[in-house]
């Protein structure tokens, strides 16, 4: 339990801990960047948005942001920060072989906290301090969250966003597996909404309202309309939102434990923001808010600490076909898990036309590095013995690396219940001598590593670095 008192301490702590962290010298920790362009977009101007994915504590992401000028320039924050569920989360890992499929639990992200509540609220009481700096003069804030903390949050937005700022608590309400006997099934969240200021943006988004009866009015001068149910008008969406959970057969679902639905968000971002918006996410999970601002034509920035949340957003953004982003990581040279090891590259042509081929042969993975349960260990030993490529989930290629900042333009990943091809084939406009071809490839952890090679003289293709 958290008393007025200590959250009264929690808000000073909080509050210093903030300033102190926006007067410190920034140190930048992404040593790693890539573009990735889903589209295969060539060169993109410098004056060109690309949206931002931090794969990072977003404490420093939100430092860097403010440190290049994004204060007041974010018209709309969302975030899903853990719920103080005490619980560990996983996402499903799918692998698929020739007997079917196996489906691996992999660890996520942790929401127990070692200091009980009051290191919960302290850690999302700083970041709120940050991202309302980051928040413009236009702009408005949803904090998800659920009965657990959701009265100890409104008091701390209440002081760091202003009473007089608070414009709706949002319940979502859903359907969901199961009950108890002994109090009354929980199966709603809340969204704590604040705005940065009195104008603020806000197009009032529609929904149906069934008619008494589901028989028409006949009224003057109101429009009504039928559907399979009935007779309904359309009024201004109201603080009560019935919207399906992410079921187990959605075409959505990408197996993260706490993955929010598409429509969730969209509801979100249409009456919150512009198309000419910035919107973040720095709590991203499974990267709903970026796929779907992407979609409504919304500039995004997203941050989140885990690997499976970095791929599984890339995945879902490629899938989608969307703008180019960019990843953020940080140091890559610490030690690597695995190695994807070829059996062929080089240049062919076919029908007059050069075409980079690629064979891959096998994916050497120390399993005792990675974190699952021994039983999870040994089927998955017994998978990788068979067909090690299984293991592998995404590969991004540039096929003319200039340095820095690699673009891969061409992505290649597990869908449909299928493995990653053993054979690539990309067309190449272009070949010269000391060209350099880059490879990222990520196992289905989360684990990346990368390769990199160089044309010869007689257009041979030589290892740089693996």
């Amino acid at each position: 339990m958290v008393t007025i008192e200590k959250l009264a301490e929690i808000l000073a702590t909080s509050s210093k801990e903030a300033e102190k962290l926006l007067i410190e010298p920034y140190v930048d920790v992404f040593f790693q960047r890539e573009r990735i362009s889903p589209k295969g977009d060539g060169i993109i101007s410098n004056n060109s948005w690309i949206n931002q994915f931090y794969q990072e504590d977003n404490l420093i992401v939100m430092k860097k942001l403010l440190e290049e000028g994004y204060m007041g320039k974010i018209d709309l924050i969302y975030i899903d920060p853990p719920f103080f569920t005490k619980t560990k989360y996983n996402s499903k890992v799918f692998l698929y072989h020739e007997e079917g499929e196996d489906i691996i639990e992999y660890f996520a992200y942790d929401d127990t906290w070692e200091d009980g509540l009051s290191s919960y609220l302290k850690m999302l009481c700083t970041r709120l301090f940050l991202m309302k700096e980051l928040l413009s003069n236009k702009g408005t804030i949803y904090v998800h969250l659920d009965y657990r903390t959701v009265h100890y949050v409104k008091i701390i937005m209440d002081q760091i966003f202003g009473g007089e700022n608070f414009l709706n608590e949002i319940i979502w309400a859903y359907k969901s597996g199961g009950v108890s006997k002994r109090y009354y099934s929980r199966k709603h969240d809340n969204i704590l909404v604040y705005t940065k200021g009195k104008n603020y943006i806000f197009n009032p988004q529609k929904e149906k309202s069934y008619n008494r009866g589901f028989k028409p009015y006949g009224f003057k001068g109101v429009k009504e309309y039928k559907d399979e149910l009935g007779w309904y008008t359309l009024v201004n969406l109201k603080d009560v939102w019935q919207i399906d959970m992410v079921g187990r057969t959605s075409k959505e679902r990408v197996g993260y434990d706490t993955q929010k639905p598409e429509k969730l968000l969209e509801r979100i971002i249409l009456t919150s923001s512009s198309e000419d918006s910035l919107v973040a996410d720095f709590f991203a999970g499974s990267g709903t808010t970026g796929v779907v601002a992407d979609r409504l034509n919304r500039k995004w920035i997203m941050a989140d600490m885990g690997a499976q949340s970095s791929l599984t957003t890339v995945k879902r953004l490629v899938e989608n076909n969307s703008t180019p982003f960019y990843i953020y990581k940080p140091n890559i040279r610490e030690e690597k898990v695995g190695k994807l090891c070829l059996k062929r590259i080089g240049i062919e042509k076919n029908k007059g036309i050069n075409g980079l081929h690629i064979e891959l042969d096998r994916y050497e993975v120390d399993l005792s590095k990675i974190n699952i349960k021994d039983k999870d260990r040994e089927r998955i030993n017994e998978i990788w013995t068979k067909n090690s490529l299984s293991l592998l989930d995404f590969i991004g290629i540039d096929t003319d690396y200039k340095g820095n900042s690699p673009n891969l333009r061409w992505q290649y990943y597990r869908n449909n219940k299928r493995n990653l091809d053993s054979i690539i084939n990309i067309k190449i406009d272009e070949i010269k001598e000391g060209q350099k071809i880059f490879i990222r490839y990520v196992d289905v952890f989360g684990n990346d590593n990368f390769m990199i090679y160089k044309i010869g003289n007689d257009k041979t293709i030589l290892n740089v670095l693996n």
